[in-house]
């Protein structure tokens, strides 16, 4: 059973495409966990949202790709003022 995730953004208008380029920056990171099997950015036609998706061996293996990009990245993840309210992160299980 794989473990995967889907996650609202949303990002400042002045700030959706430094955003994008932040959700590329965290696959690169994904990219080279083990477990990891992919994970994608994509953007709401209207520009207001950035949906982030992604599919991991395990629940454990998801957990421990995001602590690599809490180390590697740090703070350039962090939810701040570029966000006009907070993200909303969903995990799910395949069946």
């Amino acid at each position: 059973m794989s473990f995967g995730f889907v996650a609202f953004h949303y990002p400042r208008p002045e700030h959706l495409e430094e955003f994008v380029g932040r959700t590329h920056q965290v696959r690169e990171v994904l990219a080279s966990q083990p477990g990891f099997l992919r994970a994608e950015p994509w953007v709401t036609p209207e520009g207001d949202a950035v949906v982030t998706t992604g599919e991991f061996e395990s629940q454990q293996a998801f957990q421990a790709a995001f602590a690599a990009v809490a180390q590697e990245l740090g703070s350039a993840v962090d939810f701040d003022e570029r966000e006009v309210k907070p993200r909303q992160i969903h995990t799910l299980l395949s069946r």
